[in-house]
């Protein structure tokens, strides 16, 4: 056994959480003088077992993401030929995950249908991917949350929740208003993950930019602070142009009346 297989061996004891190692199964194989066929079947089985429980992660922290199932939105299925400018590149290049691992907030800013959410999603779907805990809100359900906890007596808890994913994507900012307790609970769970340890990230999108954010909180101090932690080493993506919606829309017209006859078929 060469030091690499060893290593692999390693790696797949540690993600299925065996008390084992590719060291012990050299000594192993070596005392009870396994053949090169049995040693290899040994690691196939476990490169399986590894495999089959890093699907079932991926599968369970799409389904805690609250992204959705259906019509999945990745970086793979976006139509980046909608998309002119020098940086185009650089926003393919956010599916490396490089703002996660290096705590960089990502804003998308622009007018609706021009991509925001889907390029948002897809930063979620990778982190998935990857193995890291990701959760998606629109404000507006975020605004409820802190509403329903706040009448609960459950603030911290709720809080802590929106904490814990190492990628937290709020959609639509600026869609709804925040009151004042809602903003300093929105302030407190933005500077509790701005002290956090590892890869983790916020990952905005809203039809207005930051500046104009303000007009949907009310709390200035608590906000500006926020804000001040949300964009000291950020990403900020402004998308400009006209929603590229509604372009496989097919419009039929027929007229009907007195006399007229509307053929179900061509003759």
């Amino acid at each position: 056994m060469n030091e690499k297989f060893i290593k692999d061996i390693d790696c797949c004891c540690k993600t299925l959480a065996l008390d084992f190692s590719g060291a012990e199964l050299a000594h192993l194989a070596a005392s009870h003088a396994f053949s090169a066929e049995s040693i290899d079947a040994v690691s196939q089985v476990l490169c399986y077992l590894q495999d089959k429980k890093k699907e079932a992660t991926i599968q369970m922290l799409l389904k805690t993401s609250r992204l959705p199932q259906k019509n999945i939105k990745t970086f793979t299925n976006f139509d980046f030929s909608v998309l002119r400018g020098k940086d185009v590149e650089k926003i393919k290049a956010l599916s490396t995950l490089a703002p996660v691992y290096a705590r960089k907030n990502v804003a998308f800013i622009g007018p609706t249908g021009t991509g925001k959410t889907h390029l948002a999603m897809s930063i979620g779907h990778e982190c998935c991917q990857h193995g890291l805990k990701t959760y998606f809100i629109k404000a507006s359900e975020l605004r409820d949350k802190f509403t329903t906890a706040r009448r609960l007596g459950r603030e911290s808890a709720a809080v802590t929740a929106l904490v814990r994913p190492s990628c937290l994507i709020i959609d639509e900012i600026g869609h709804c208003d925040f009151d004042k307790e809602n903003t300093r609970l929105f302030f407190d769970m933005i500077d509790r993950r701005y002290n956090k340890e590892g890869a983790y990230n916020i990952v905005f999108t809203s039809n207005k930019t930051p500046s104009q954010w303000k007009n949907n909180f009310d709390e200035d101090d608590a906000l500006l602070c926020s804000l001040d932690r949300v964009f000291d080493n950020a990403i900020v993506v402004n998308i400009r142009g006209e929603s590229f919606r509604g372009k496989g829309l097919e419009n039929i017209a027929i007229t009907a009346g007195a006399g007229v006859t509307v053929p179900l078929s061509g003759a």
